[in-house]
């Protein structure tokens, strides 16, 4: 009798072990199929992106991210969605010379464009994010933005019954600061640009250039200019800070990273932007001070705006009508195809 308990009991451990392991391997299947993998355009490398380990990408966080992305309930007044400084019509830019928020109060900077923030980790022109989770949450209670506190935005979206239910079907849980800055950062890192004429020329489609861009090409990547020291690789910006001297001429200049680090070398230093899609960004620059290409061209001929701590990077570049001309158009054919311009579905 003992002898048939015992191995009843180690009959039943071993079924106990067998479920076990088949529930984990089910899980693991589920969450693997769960995960989303962002199909790069042309011209983009997926060994640069940069993905939170703790925020994996998947479908349905990306859906409820994107729907929260166009929500104006997330403002204290109910009228504006991070859309309203990040426009899909304009490559989510929004076309002011400063950010605008609730109440129409503005902002001391321009609004950067989402495009390709996937392959960054410090955000902001400053880099006082340390991802775009951050971000979300600095936009919601920002008081000349949404104005908002994260207390009023959860208690809003947990009393809508299509939030509740899908939070807790994304993320197990209510609706929490954290969940919501997952969700909308996730579908952030969708908003990806490649495949422009550009990219098609560099692969071998010798027609994709008029030949005005295939020389501003040839002057972009050019000693002289210099222009690849800072907008360098596949989205052309090196990620780091630099001073151009941008606004440094004004009585109470914006210091820029100098306010994150207090260190005075970094005075008058903001993130160098990509220069994808930069024909469809316009106004130019943190201060949204440059209206179009031609004049950012003229900028940086000229040699920036001399300060004290002007990189050594900026010169004047001598640059003749016809070089001007011929940068302008390079620049027009990093834009990309629309196509992925409401993330990757």
């Amino acid at each position: 009798m003992v002898k048939k308990f015992k191995l009843f009991m180690r009959n039943k451990s071993r079924l106990l072990i067998f479920v076990f392991i088949s529930f984990m391997f089910m899980e693991v299947c589920q969450n693997k199929k769960s995960e989303f993998k962002i199909d790069l355009p042309l011209g983009l490398e997926a060994n640069d992106m940069f993905i939170p380990a703790d925020n994996p990408l998947t479908k349905e966080k990306i859906d409820l991210g994107r729907k929260l992305f166009f929500e104006d309930r997330l403002s204290i007044d109910a009228t504006i969605s991070c859309a309203f400084c990040h426009n899909p019509l304009l490559s989510f830019a929004d076309g002011r010379y400063l950010e605008m928020g609730v109440w129409g109060q503005k902002g001391t900077r321009n609004s950067s464009t989402l495009l390709n923030r996937v392959f960054a980790r410090e955000q902001f022109r400053d880099g006082r994010a340390k991802n775009i989770e951050e971000v979300i949450l600095e936009h919601l209670q920002n008081s000349k933005e949404m104005n908002n506190s994260l207390d009023n935005v959860l208690k809003v979206l947990e009393a809508d019954e299509y939030y509740r239910k899908a939070f807790k079907k994304v993320f197990k849980t209510k609706v929490t600061s954290e969940s919501l800055s997952k969700a909308i950062a996730s579908f952030v890192r969708t908003l990806v640009s490649g495949d422009s004429p550009y990219d098609r020329f560099m692969t071998g489609d010798k027609e994709a250039l008029s030949e005005a861009a295939r020389r501003g090409l040839i002057l972009f990547q050019s000693e002289r200019l210099n222009c690849k020291a800072c907008h360098a690789g596949p989205n052309f910006t090196d990620e780091n800070f630099n001073n151009n001297g941008a606004g440094q001429d004004l009585p109470e200049p914006d210091l820029g990273r100098y306010y994150i680090t207090r260190r005075d070398q970094d005075k008058g230093k903001f993130k160098t932007p990509t220069l994808r899609d930069i024909a469809r960004t316009s106004p130019y620059m943190h201060n949204g001070s440059l209206k179009s290409l031609l004049d950012v061209i003229e900028f940086y001929d000229r040699g920036g705006i001399h300060n004290a701590n002007l990189s050594d990077k900026i010169k004047p570049l001598g640059l003749s009508f016809q070089e001007k001309e011929d940068l302008r158009e390079f620049l027009r054919s990093l834009t990309g195809k629309n196509m992925l311009f409401m993330g990757n579905l």
